[in-house]
């Protein structure tokens, strides 16, 4: 009854099996090998254009190296005030940037909107010594509330930051789960959209360490890759990383463990609906499900070996606020989630038996 984070999974058979595969003989490192131009190829075929690719180690190192390719002195990016950039990488993008900050802006369920962002651009009009200038505009696909934005909700924002010169970086740890969720294709909801660059995320769905900068503004592609060797992200066995993505966009393999992780998360949220001490706080639209339920009731449910973690309830409205005696937790599923693990946990919220869910 694992459900604190997808990163808790481990990687899945045909991944672990890939590894194996090229775990043999001796190669060109550094990407000089023909597992990563194999690997590169996959990324071309699946976005429908060739990219450039960059593997780096953890989604941390994407979103900082991603952005940090439009760092201006002075520059600022625009971000969602719940961001994982803003909240939970410890000053990397800024860092990285070269001392560049983030602007965050509100939004509800976790995703900014072109009104808001046109509005928080136009008051940096003209741009001021003083403050700074914006260069560009990070969205996470899915948003830490496990929402989605749609192709048309990221192209009426990448029409504002493009109008204002601004570059659009998309935080794609959850890629899979966003792109199935919507049933569209990875173009779609990347350049075509009007994506810039995308950190594109393997590990909470299948990859044991697989994660990849994919910049579809080949402009910044050469400066990108002194960036991440200076960074340390360059991998000498790169084969090893590429070997990964092999196993993972082989078969769709990479799409059934988000469609595997979406549906656990509706089997779950359905059981939580029904249950006699727990209330959905929306229903989820990727892998992540967000409910409230009594404080005692969080500390019986880890008594019997349930993970979970609480979430900070500021900025909510009013009425959908927990009461002093509640909290408001997040629940995530991923490829590895089995209905025997939704059932027995939505058994002891009280939902009859959890055989049905």
């Amino acid at each position: 009854m694992h459900f604190a984070s997808d990163n808790w999974a481990g990687a899945s058979a045909p991944v672990a099996a890939a590894l194996a595969d090229v775990n043999h003989g001796l190669v060109p490192a550094y990407g000089g090998d023909d597992a990563t131009r194999t690997a590169t190829e996959w990324f071309a075929e699946i976005f429908e254009k060739e990219v450039s690719v960059f593997f780096v180690a953890t989604g941390t190192a994407a979103n900082a190296l991603a952005l940090a390719a439009f760092a201006k002195p002075g520059g600022f990016v625009f971000c969602h005030e719940a961001a994982h950039v803003a909240v939970d990488e410890a000053g990397a993008p800024e860092f990285f940037a070269g001392g560049g900050k983030l602007a965050p802006l509100p939004g509800p369920r976790g995703k900014i909107d072109a009104a808001s962002l046109e509005a928080a651009i136009r008051r940096h009009q003209p741009p001021s010594v003083h403050n700074g200038r914006p260069v560009a505009v990070t969205i996470t696909q899915a948003s830490e509330w496990g929402t989605v934005y749609t192709p048309d909700e990221v192209r009426e924002i990448a029409q504002v930051a493009h109008r204002h010169g601004l570059k659009l970086h998309m935080d794609g740890a959850r890629f899979a789960n966003a792109l199935v969720a919507l049933n569209v294709s990875a173009a779609d909801l990347t350049w075509k959209a009007g994506v810039d660059v995308l950190s594109f995320g393997g590990t909470k769905n299948g990859c044991w360490c697989a994660e990849a900068v994919v910049m579809f503004d080949h402009r910044h592609a050469d400066d990108l890759a002194y960036a991440r060797k200076r960074a340390g992200q360059l991998f000498s066995k790169s084969r090893f990383v590429a070997a990964q993505f092999q196993g993972y966009f082989d078969h769709g393999h990479w799409l059934d463990n988000a469609v595997h992780a979406n549906a656990m998360a509706k089997r779950l949220a359905g059981g939580i609906a029904q249950s006699k001490e727990g209330r959905l706080l929306f229903e989820p639209e990727a892998n992540e499900v967000f409910a409230i339920w009594p404080k005692a009731t969080s500390k019986r449910l880890r008594a019997a070996g349930a993970s979970f973690y609480d979430w900070p309830a500021e900025g909510l409205p009013a009425e959908e606020m927990p009461a002093a005696d509640e909290d408001l937790v997040r629940l995530v599923t991923s490829f590895a989630t089995s209905k025997h693990d939704v059932a027995a946990f939505v058994k002891l919220l009280g939902a009859g038996d959890g055989i049905g869910v």
